[in-house]
């Protein structure tokens, strides 16, 4: 039997989207990536996301999806400012140290997510972190190992002026803090406990438990968590000013 142009033109159209709709059907069609980290196979961690498979293309949205860290802890430790942070990609590192003077890429995010959740990394090799990262895995729960690897593997923040030359620190007055401790869009939760605040405070204003990393901003953790920034400002200087 011989087709003719239009029939064998509908067949050929049957064969391609009757393929695709049966592909995606089955779960193999599939438009995007995935950004799914290969696990542990073996071993205390195994069946956990890996950190050794963080690639450059991965995004602070992928890294939170995988490994529970969110994109404003990420964003402090690198320096990070973004106007969508989820959507920065891991690989846009290089660029942002590119003056350096150690790599600073996506090896660090590996390392850091590795210290951060506690999970176990090849330290054979030199992999350097930002002193913003390092100041916040030293309030984690590392190993003596990790300790003395971080300790040796920390570069200072670009920008950051030498500590030769750093101008000494003014000597606040007897009545200066009274006039600092206001809370505003700079405020971390550190800045809130150094003040006297305790957790449970700072927790019931919230309404919800303090992240782990008291380096985050007050109004970054309000943004990332759906809460109005402005209610809790007033609630937490109402808190501050019981202090005075």
């Amino acid at each position: 039997m011989t087709l003719t142009s239009k029939p064998l033109a509908a067949l050929l159209i049957v064969i391609l989207f009757g393929g695709i709709f049966f592909s995606s059907a089955m779960g193999w069609w599939q438009t995007d990536s995935t950004k799914q980290a290969a696990k542990y196979t073996s071993g205390e961690f195994a069946g956990q996301a890996n950190p050794a498979d963080i690639r450059g293309s991965y995004t602070l949205g992928d890294v939170e999806k995988n490994f529970g860290i969110a994109p404003a802890v990420l964003a402090e430790a690198f320096g990070v400012k973004s106007d969508n942070l989820a959507e920065f990609a891991v690989k846009e590192l290089e660029g942002l140290y590119a003056g350096s003077e150690q790599e600073i890429g996506t090896a660090s995010v590996r390392l850091f997510v590795a210290f951060y959740n506690g999970l176990p990394y090849d330290l054979s090799i030199d992999i350097y972190l930002p002193e913003s990262a390092a100041a916040l895995l030293r309030a984690r729960n590392l190993s003596s190992e990790q300790a003395t690897y971080l300790a040796a593997h920390t570069v200072p923040n670009l920008g950051a002026a030498p500590q030769a030359t750093q101008a000494p620190e003014a000597q606040p007055t007897p009545h200066a803090t009274s006039t600092d401790r206001l809370v505003k869009g700079s405020t971390t939760f550190a800045d809130l406990l150094s003040w006297g605040v305790s957790k449970e405070v700072i927790e019931t204003v919230l309404g919800m438990p303090m992240p782990a990393a008291p380096g985050i901003k007050v109004k970054d953790y309000c943004a990332e968590k759906g809460l109005s920034f402005e209610t809790i400002k007033s609630s937490l200087q109402a808190e501050v000013d019981k202090l005075q």
